[in-house]
């Protein structure tokens, strides 16, 4: 997503890297607890985030547990099936939603900046597309009549939270 002129490394090239607990309360908190911790190993930027969705009809939920919403060893299917099952109970079809992230990013044990990016849609009862991961056969973005599990990884990556987030943390480094 970030195109060529950047030399990118994820965790796999550091080989002692520790498995960060996502304690916080917020996406912010996640991604500052992973972009510091792995700040103190590394020389150089780190970015990490924390992303999920949040569906108005659940009070935000699955939100900052995403990832874990039918429980810490859960697979996509298993939390997509959890949230179907919520669904379900309230009646309807789609569900005014929105997937959320945070970026931050990190240098010598110091916050950078955040970075916030959101993508508006609804939650529909059923799952469409085998692209993506997570809840993505489950969400459809504002504007667009498929899931994001269903459009093309070029579209998704041009128009996501996660995207938009990255947007900004290119800004920022440009500036």
């Amino acid at each position: 997503m970030l195109g060529s002129g950047w030399n990118v490394r994820d965790l796999s090239s550091l080989a002692h890297a520790p498995i960060v607990e996502e304690t916080g309360n917020t996406f912010e908190e996640n991604a500052s607890l992973k972009a510091l911790t792995i700040a103190r190993l590394v020389t150089g930027l780190v970015l990490a985030d924390d992303s999920g969705l949040e569906v108005d009809a659940l009070k935000g939920d699955p939100g900052v547990h995403s990832a874990r919403y039918a429980g810490w060893n859960a697979s996509d299917a298993d939390n997509r099936r959890k949230l179907l099952l919520a669904l379900r109970k309230l009646g309807g079809d789609r569900f005014p939603a929105r997937f959320r992230c945070v970026m931050v990013l990190a240098s010598d044990r110091e916050i950078l900046g955040s970075f916030h990016g959101v993508a508006e849609g609804v939650v529909i009862q059923a799952e469409r597309g085998y692209g993506g991961f997570g809840y993505d056969p489950m969400f459809i973005p504002a504007g667009y009549d498929q899931t994001f599990g269903e459009l093309a990884p070029e579209i998704k990556n041009s128009l996501s939270h996660r995207a938009r987030a990255l947007a900004q943390v290119l800004a920022f480094l440009r500036s």
